[in-house]
């Protein structure tokens, strides 16, 4: 909701004026404001509407996510990179099921910008072998469809993967 160098500014006044409550002997209002002040830190990093939009995707609801990813205004400037590319990593799986031709140029984006975590960048990959496949491009699909599988240390896509390489057979 607030733009990424507000959420460090609030945080500063905060523990200054937690440092201050501490110095007159306010030790519990001070604790208190420094985990305050933790919160806004740890809203820097990871955008609370980036976060809703995830909780409403984990539920299937496509549409109350794209409402969420919405209300972010100019990502390039109020996101930082991570989040930029997590905020075009849920744009790219919201339109695979409508415009794979968008889905595939927000999952590529995504790609570049940077995923923090291995498995959703394993998604990534395979959302866009699954694009490649239906386009007829089969071996930057066999490609992407490797990479994803070293990126899947927890064996959780085996099955999508095994399934998509049984499908590539047919084509």
């Amino acid at each position: 909701m607030y733009n990424k160098n507000i959420k460090l500014v609030i945080a500063a006044i905060i523990v200054g004026v937690a440092v201050w409550q501490i110095i007159e002997g306010y030790i519990g209002n001070g604790i208190m404001l420094i985990l305050l002040a933790a919160i806004f830190v740890f809203l820097y990093f990871k955008n609370e509407l980036i976060l809703l939009a995830f909780l409403k995707l984990r539920k299937q609801d496509f549409e109350g996510a794209k409402k969420w990813l919405d209300r972010i205004k100019n990502p390039e400037s109020s996101l930082i990179v991570k989040q930029q590319g997590y905020y075009n990593y849920l744009l790219g799986i919201m339109l695979s099921q409508k415009n794979i031709t968008q889905a595939e140029k927000y999952l590529k984006k995504a790609i570049k910008l940077g995923l923090s975590m291995n498995q959703d960048l394993a998604v990534a990959k395979l959302n866009l072998a699954g694009i490649a496949m239906t386009k007829r491009r089969k071996r930057e699909a066999q490609m992407l469809l490797t990479e994803a599988k070293k990126l899947d240390k927890h064996n959780m896509l085996k099955d999508q993967i095994n399934m998509m390489k049984q499908q590539m057979k047919k084509i």
